[in-house]
């Protein structure tokens, strides 16, 4: 009682329930004006027939008993109480709220008896309601029982038999299924015999198309197969990586510390996952808007050959210290990495040679995007490593290149030549505008080429070089609106499709955070918000927000879209959603906290304090992020699951097949099958 701040939160209680009162007096007193208003209404005929058609079959039986046995229909009419009540206006004069004892404690007592009061008033108002209800109830069956009474008994009669019919009526439950057994005479439905209600909601299954050139079908379920590999080994070492933050004395073992794990984990799902998901989806796509075959499945494989050993190698080298120096994202040494070129040299080829054969006139689009990734791919990688300017400033600008150009001109490019295709297939609709697209694609070259260097603002690059790389970062808004509009206007009357598929759903996230992601990415570029931003997790939460949110929101998009149609096969819907959920839920509680800690911790050494207490502070920050890191590794075991349902039973003998042949071999013993 030291201070009013107990009278205030007590008086606030008070009004707030004078308030309910004063609600509750006025609710009925409409209820009690609307029972007079009907016990006003002339009692036409009108009115007893739509009374009489409110009868239940048990009251119709009953009101036929009594016309056929030729009864006085009575009613037993309770007596007519009016009660009159006054309300006595309670006035509460707002005294000034003091803080001493006495005049709390005072005011305190006083609101006792009126809260008391306002119940006990509220309670007989109750009572005083009820029994003006029941008694306007039963002046309105002594009407009715007058004018039964009235009616001549065979007109009455008819019409209580026809409303006895129609009470009696009752559904089959077989009204739309039929007494026969569901069958489609021509093969196109899908009919399921599970009885019951499902656990989750169903989702359409993958439409029946033509079946997939078998070489096709094993080569890019390889690429996809190993990529969910690299997926799970990747995301398990940032989860390790992930709990250390946490748990930072884990373990003291040199291979598995911070600096060594960290890079294995990046380098892991960028040219593990991320790369080979691409390019196995890219196999699918190129030869199939050209319809024409692949050029060559031999060199399709020796892409994934080296492609692999390059992430093996590479994982192993650095695990035991062999690194590229302080390069993010580049700490393979150039041997390792001159693997990953060879790749991308023998793909580029297999890739242009597949496009020059095809049938039709135009080349799509998807094409555009996917063989003009390749090209950067290797200008990236070529560039990066390069030695000639490894030295110095020289080394920094090369550094925000290629960091730059590895994610928005090699997986970001790439992926959206996949969302070109995928989305409208599975949307069943043509891309909104082809124009849009092209819009996309040149801006996106030529602004993101100049953005590297916005990393190091305020460094001792050339001036000039960063007001061109965040020039060019603003500009990036151009692309990523056109893109954006194009994904979303092609939904355009066909977001019901949203609440069936279980793909839909993967592709319209990916489309919101290629839209936020990227444009937070230009935000992160002006000079202000880069002095408050850069050196915290906030660069940690950003990329984590592209290249998870937009780039494997995508590729899971697209591998459910193609896999059912190369295998005949659909992962179980209900871990495709556990799926979804797990990685959308953990990706938010991932990069929200950390971005909002980093913001604190900007500010913090923007202030002056010491670094130590910046690390305090982030301490419930990374642990939300090795939750949300948690969440995410456990979507991946799940999508892994998935994959592992949707391929294809190998050394499995078809029934149908075997059955035909056996009946063959009764019939022509002596033909040899073939």
């Amino acid at each position: 009682m030291n201070s009013p701040a107990f009278f205030y939160i007590l008086f606030g209680f008070f009004l707030l329930l004078v308030l309910t009162v004063a609600l509750y007096l006025w609710y009925a007193s409409g209820q009690l004006r609307s029972k007079a208003s009907e016990l006003r209404k002339e009692t036409d005929e009108n009115y007893f027939k739509q009374q009489l058609g409110k009868m239940n079959l048990r009251q119709i039986n009953q009101l036929l008993q009594l016309l056929a046995d030729k009864k006085t229909l009575m009613l037993l009419l309770g007596g007519i109480f009016y009660a009159h009540t006054s309300f006595a206006q309670n006035a509460l004069q707002k005294e000034p709220l003091l803080s001493e004892t006495g005049i709390l404690i005072t005011l305190t007592l006083l609101l006792i008896p009126v809260f008391i009061a306002l119940v006990i008033m509220v309670v007989k108002l109750k009572k005083v309601i009820a029994h003006y209800m029941a008694e306007a109830n039963t002046r309105k069956a002594a009407r009715l029982a007058e004018y039964l009474d009235r009616q001549p008994g065979e007109a009455l009669k008819h019409l209580l038999e026809k409303k006895k019919s129609a009470e009696k009526f009752a559904l089959t439950n077989k009204e739309l299924s039929g007494e026969h057994t569901a069958a489609d005479s021509k093969g196109i439905l899908h009919i399921s015999e599970e009885p019951g209600l499902p656990f989750v909601a169903v989702k359409r299954r993958a439409a029946p198309r033509s079946q997939v050139e078998s070489s096709l079908s094993r080569l890019v379920l390889w690429y996809l197969i190993t990529a969910t590999f690299w997926l799970l080994f990747g995301t398990t070492v940032g989860e390790y990586v992930g709990i250390k933050f946490a748990a930072p004395d884990a373990d003291h073992i040199s291979w598995l510390s911070f600096g060594r794990l960290r890079p294995v984990h990046t380098n892991a799902v960028f040219w593990g996952w991320a790369s080979l998901g691409m390019l196995g989806l890219g196999y699918y796509v190129i030869p199939r808007v050209g319809n024409q075959k692949l050029y060559s499945y031999k060199l399709g494989w020796y892409s994934l050959y080296l492609i692999n050993a390059t992430v093996l190698f590479g994982s192993i080298a650095l695990m035991a210290g062999i690194n590229n120096g302080g390069g993010e994202y580049r700490e393979y040494i150039w041997p390792i990495m001159v693997l990953f070129v060879f790749a991308l040299i023998l793909t580029l080829y297999n890739f242009l040679k597949t496009i020059a054969r095809r049938t039709t006139k135009e080349i799509y689009i998807s094409n555009w995007y996917i063989v003009s990734a390749i090209m950067f791919g290797l200008v990236i990688a070529i560039v990066a490593y390069w030695p000639t300017w490894q030295n110095g400033l020289g080394e920094t600008i090369i550094q925000g290149y290629y960091m730059h150009q590895g994610v928005g001109m090699w997986f970001m490019l790439f992926t959206l030549g996949l969302v070109y295709y995928y989305l409208p297939q599975q949307l069943n609709k043509p891309i909104y505008s082809y124009s849009l697209g092209i819009l996309a694609f040149w801006t996106q070259i030529l602004f993101y080429t100049l953005i590297g260097t916005h990393h190091f603002v305020f460094s001792s690059i050339p001036w000039w070089l960063q007001t061109v790389a965040i020039v060019g970062s603003a500009g990036m808004v151009i692309p990523v609106v056109a893109g954006t509009t194009n994904f979303l206007l092609t939904f355009k009357k066909g977001w019901y499709k949203l609440a069936d598929s279980y793909t839909l759903p993967f592709f319209l996230v990916g489309i919101v955070f290629y839209f936020t992601g990227s444009l937070q990415g230009t935000a992160e570029a002006f000079r202000t918000t880069n002095l408050l931003w850069h050196f915290t997790d906030f660069t940690v939460a950003h990329s984590h927000l592209t290249m998870y949110g937009i780039i494997s929101f995508f590729l899971w998009a697209c591998i459910y879209t193609i896999v059912p149609r190369l295998t005949q096969n659909e992962a179980p819907q209900v871990t495709v959603g556990a799926h979804f959920w797990l990685a959308l839920m953990g990706l938010l509680i991932y990069t929200v906290p950390l971005m909002y800690g980093s913001t604190l911790r900007g500010q913090m050494w923007m202030e002056g304090k010491p670094f130590i207490e910046s690390v305090t502070m982030m301490a419930p920050y990374w642990l939300w992020r090795a939750i949300g890191g948690s969440l995410m590794w456990l979507s991946h075991l799940l999508f892994a699951y998935n994959l592992y349902k949707m391929m294809q039973p190998t050394h499995i003998t078809d029934v149908n097949e075997k059955a035909l042949e056996l009946l063959k071999q009764q019939i022509h013993p002596t033909e040899k099958n073939d």
